[in-house]
């Protein structure tokens, strides 16, 4: 099946987050082979959201983020990935999204293995149960073996690391995004309901909340 092409991300992010649930993440890996899995959760970002990557970038006379620094990579062509490292261990997966001139991106959160489950389970031995494989951004880049020396600024619409389309999920639902501690209140999580390869992260406005109230 064809890679989603430069138009597929040339789109508001929300609408790509929402999209691309059921659409499958394929790595064409040099040793073991085609590795897939459907995609069951995401999350949008965009340039005037203060939990966006680059949000602490140079800002021009207008207020939005100029692309420059750490955000410039926000800023390439729809279908650019963007890998970056959270906790000093974990990978993070990003497609980048919006027009030219706009910084956005959507993060891969969990997949559901479809193929290459075998080189998943031996990447990633702390997984106790086949949901521990890919229910996480920082799980699945690991059982993808995607890094950011390996896998950042590539053409996601080409080349060994892509997205194919795939059938809508039966059930999508929303949430606020999680590990967050700005814009806990947009609800631009997205994942399909009952998989149980969805992150088990508790979003953040229910955190802050509980937070608050045992404070």
């Amino acid at each position: 099946m064809p890679a989603l092409d430069a138009d597929y991300f040339r789109r508001p992010s929300l609408d790509v987050a929402r999209d691309l649930l059921g659409c499958v993440l394929v790595h064409e890996h040099p040793e073991d082979g085609r590795l897939a899995g459907r995609i069951v959760e995401t999350e949008a970002y965009t340039e005037d959201d203060r939990a966006m990557h680059g949000w602490r970038a140079t800002f021009g006379e207008d207020g939005r983020v100029m692309p420059v620094g750490r955000a410039a990579d926000l800023f390439a062509a729809p279908g650019t990935s963007y890998v970056y490292r959270v906790y000093r261990t974990n990978w993070l997966l990003n497609v980048v999204t919006e027009p030219e001139g706009r910084a956005g991106a959507v993060l891969i959160r969990g997949v559901e293995p479809l193929e290459g489950e075998h080189a998943m389970t031996e990447r990633r031995p702390a997984a106790r149960r086949r949901r521990d494989l890919t229910n996480g951004p920082g799980k699945l880049t690991q059982a993808f073996d995607i890094a950011k020396a390996s896998c950042h600024g590539l053409d996601l619409t080409s080349g060994p690391l892509h997205f194919e389309d795939g059938p809508s999920p039966p059930s999508v639902a929303a949430s606020a995004r999680i590990g967050l501690s700005k814009g806990v209140d947009r609800p631009w999580r997205f994942f399909e309901g009952g998989n149980p390869f969805v992150s088990p992260g508790v979003p953040s406005d229910l955190r802050v909340a509980r937070k608050t109230r045992r404070q």
